[in-house]
């Protein structure tokens, strides 16, 4: 699968490719990267996208000039807040009943996850899930599904956007160019997406040992 294996290599070499799509599309790189943060939490179908590692690596950009981090900080708080609604909106009209096992996109396996999320944090699962891939996709569509009020989840959407793009855009503008991480981003992207893995594997296994008991 071709596009698989360009989106992997934007991920692993994401502080490159970003460099290089800022020197090519100058101001239009806001657009780029809002487009991409917006399908990130916004499309069920893309929960492959780069999320947190490109968050980081944006900021990271951002101290050496080439981009203005209060703009970015903006752009892309309004793309995942947005994302996490159109989300919500589409789940509240299809429900849960487009997830089955051998789906390409709507894996019953995703919904587990995210169910278990749900059980564990509630409401405020919007919130934790903006730190957990697949999960921050897949939370505010059941969200909706589930029938969340939506004064709520707007709430808890605005909250954990706000932390989630402000958090890795400053820790990538303060620490993306230290010599150590800048020779060793590869690694960082690794590192950045093992610990967001966590939290995930962590409630699938609860999971399934509650299903089993």
């Amino acid at each position: 699968m071709e596009w698989l294996e360009l989106v992997i290599d934007f991920i692993i070499h994401i502080d490159e490719h970003l460099i290089s799509i800022v020197s090519t599309y100058g101001l239009w790189t806001y657009l780029i990267l809002f487009l991409i943060i917006f399908a990130e939490t916004g499309l069920v179908v893309t929960p492959f996208l780069p999320g947190d590692s490109l968050l980081f690596a944006a900021g990271a950009i951002c101290a050496t000039g080439a981009l203005d981090p209060f703009i970015l900080f903006a752009l892309l708080f309004i793309a995942a807040v947005l994302g996490d609604f159109v989300n919500y909106t589409v789940g509240s009209y299809v429900g849960l009943k487009i997830f089955t096992e051998d789906a390409k996109f709507f894996k019953m396996g995703y919904l587990e996850k995210t169910q278990a999320f749900f059980a564990k944090y509630g409401g405020k699962t919007i919130v934790v899930a903006r730190f957990v891939p697949i999960v921050r996709t897949y939370a505010p569509f059941v969200a909706g599904a589930g029938k969340m009020e939506y004064s709520r989840f707007f709430f808890y959407n605005v909250l954990g956007g706000f932390i989630w793009t402000s958090l890795f855009i400053a820790a990538g503008y303060h620490f993306g160019n230290l010599p150590f991480v800048k020779n060793n981003f590869s690694l960082v992207v690794f590192f950045i997406i093992g610990v967001s893995l966590v939290p995930i594997v962590v409630e699938f296994v609860k999971a399934r040992m509650n299903k089993k008991a």
